[in-house]
């Protein structure tokens, strides 16, 4: 198995979108419509980078043009140096992942493993050396003469991913290929999928509307929004230091707190809320954010800290829900609702809904938006 490891450490490839825009004409209306506008992402070596974001915001469309299946309107697609904006899907070195696995019901397991090579006309040795290499890894040995209808969907999906990897390709393509699964398949399918990726340093990008799946796959997420790349980062920039208010909104949960920005001291921001005036320590990007001007206050639930004694904002408990690991509370702060959680309910002091509380905000977790 070291043998193939090595293969795909030569063969990955870097993926750099220049540019790229895709506009579609409405049959009916024959009005144009942008999916995809005037993008740039770099994508290096063996790095997993997740395209996320609402339906209708482009992901699918960027992925389908790399994969070759849409062209660009305007733009440049490179797979390592070579622009394959209109190059066909078949002679880009790449391979895809679908969500509905798109086995062949009439083949069994090793036939549907080894069909890319059989059509690429290797030799039969050759066939034979790499499906069994690519079964052992997704550790399908002894299920090569079933068929898809014999496997669960966590095996179909080992056997579609086999598929993909057995021709070696430059680059590997995701379209949301764990949706099908149960919850806890799908949590285990994703931690194997991105071991793998690991292991063999392939090149891929994947396609979710999931954000706990995304964060937990990528080196990179990329945030998108009408065709617009929205902001790009590691897991933990994208939720600890988001760059505005719909980053901050689709990457888990988040009040928004109106504001005054005072003034900006250093790397610091002065900022005024609920007739409280305190530092932040790491502001983020403040976007179009003016000095003595309105702003937002973006504040994760688990950063919010209640006490039935002291805080910097009073408001009433309306809901509480028990979870087991955590209580999510619901409390009505000058009639606007702010979400916090408290975890390891335990130990914890615990409230109810009509309780009078105070909210404390850790300056550091603030993140001032516009």
């Amino acid at each position: 198995m070291e043998k193939l490891e090595n293969v795909f450490n030569k063969k990955s490839s870097a993926v750099s979108l220049q540019n790229v825009t895709k506009i579609f004409r409405q049959p009916d209306t024959g009005k144009e419509f942008v999916a995809v506008n005037h993008i740039d992402l770099e994508i290096a070596d063996g790095e997993m980078v997740t395209l996320l974001g609402p339906s209708g915001c482009g992901k699918t469309t960027t992925l389908r043009m790399i994969s070759g299946f849409e062209y660009p309107t305007e733009g440049h697609i490179f797979i390592g140096k070579r622009d394959v904006a209109k190059v066909p899907p078949d002679k880009r070195g790449i391979s895809m992942v679908f969500q509905s696995y798109a086995l062949f019901p009439h083949l069994n397991i090793w036939e549907n493993i080894a069909y890319g090579l059989k059509v690429a006309k290797l030799p039969r040795n050759e066939v034979i050396r790499r499906t069994t290499d690519v079964i052992s890894l997704m550790h399908l040995s002894g299920m090569e003469r079933r068929f898809p209808n014999q496997l669960s969907g966590g095996q179909q999906q080992r056997v579609a991913l086999a598929r993909a990897v057995v021709i070696e390709p430059a680059v590997l393509l995701f379209d949301e290929p764990l949706s099908n699964l149960d919850a806890k398949l799908r949590e285990s399918m994703r931690d194997e999928l991105r071991a793998l990726q690991k292991r063999l340093g392939i090149t891929s990008l994947y396609v979710t509307h999931d954000q706990s799946e995304a964060m937990a796959i990528s080196d990179r997420v990329v945030i998108m929004k009408d065709g617009n790349i929205e902001q790009v980062g590691s897991p933990a920039q994208i939720y600890e230091q988001p760059y505005n208010r719909f980053v901050a909104n689709f990457i888990g949960k988040a009040n928004f707190i109106d504001g005054t920005l005072r003034g900006v001291e250093g790397d610091a921001a002065l900022v005024e809320a609920g007739g409280v005036r305190f530092g932040v320590p790491h502001p983020g990007k403040m976007l179009d954010v003016t000095p003595q001007g309105d702003c937002c206050l973006a504040v994760r639930p688990e950063s919010i800290k209640l006490s039935a004694t002291e805080g910097a904002l009073a408001g009433t408990v309306k809901r509480a829900t028990y979870y087991g690991t955590r209580v999510e509370y619901e409390v009505d702060v000058a009639g606007d609702a702010i979400h916090a959680e408290t975890y390891t309910p335990q130990t914890a002091q615990r409230f109810a809904p009509g309780d009078q509380v105070y909210l404390s905000l850790d300056a550091d977790c603030v993140r001032v938006l516009r």
